[in-house]
């Protein structure tokens, strides 16, 4: 079972945040600085270059950054060893139903866990909001295949089939 961990930045509602959701359930930890955060982690950037891929399955842990976009700007998320965007998928959350790349944190998670072969956890994590399961019927087919590919080069062939 792969670590999870979150870097926040109190920059969104406290009683909507979905990080703090799974925190209170005991999936991940939270970390308020950037240099808190384990440099072994894999970093969810979507300004990262490379795409996940089930070839990342074997990180130590995964950290999802819950904060505004002015963060991924800094030399610190820029300079991280392994950065990972996720490929196209649709939001299933009540702000941003239906727009493509504008998950939440709980949806970039369970995304993740999903495509490096933590299927049921990423169940499990999605279980802990009421709109949850619609990320997994929404996305159903384009997680399948990102989940067969086996790298990140494949997984982002098959993202232009969505494109």
């Amino acid at each position: 079972m792969i670590p999870l961990y979150s870097y926040r930045d109190n920059s969104c509602d406290p009683r909507k945040c979905t990080v703090k959701k799974l925190e209170k359930a005991g999936f991940l930890k939270i970390f308020s600085k950037i240099s808190q955060i384990p440099r072994n982690t894999l970093l969810l950037d979507p300004t990262a270059e490379q795409a996940l891929s089930p070839a990342d399955r074997f990180v130590k842990s995964i950290t999802v950054l819950d904060c505004s976009w002015v963060v991924l700007d800094t030399g610190a998320v820029r300079s991280w060893r392994i950065r990972r965007a996720l490929p196209f998928l649709m939001a299933a959350n009540p702000v941003n139903f239906g727009k493509p790349c504008k998950l939440s944190s709980v949806e970039a998670l369970a995304a993740a866990l999903y495509i490096v072969g933590e299927k049921e956890r990423a169940a499990e994590l999605l279980s802990k909001v009421h709109w949850g399961i619609r990320f997994l019927e929404v996305n159903e087919e384009p997680l399948r295949l990102y989940a067969e590919a086996k790298d990140s080069t494949e997984v982002v062939k098959i993202q232009n089939l969505f494109l």
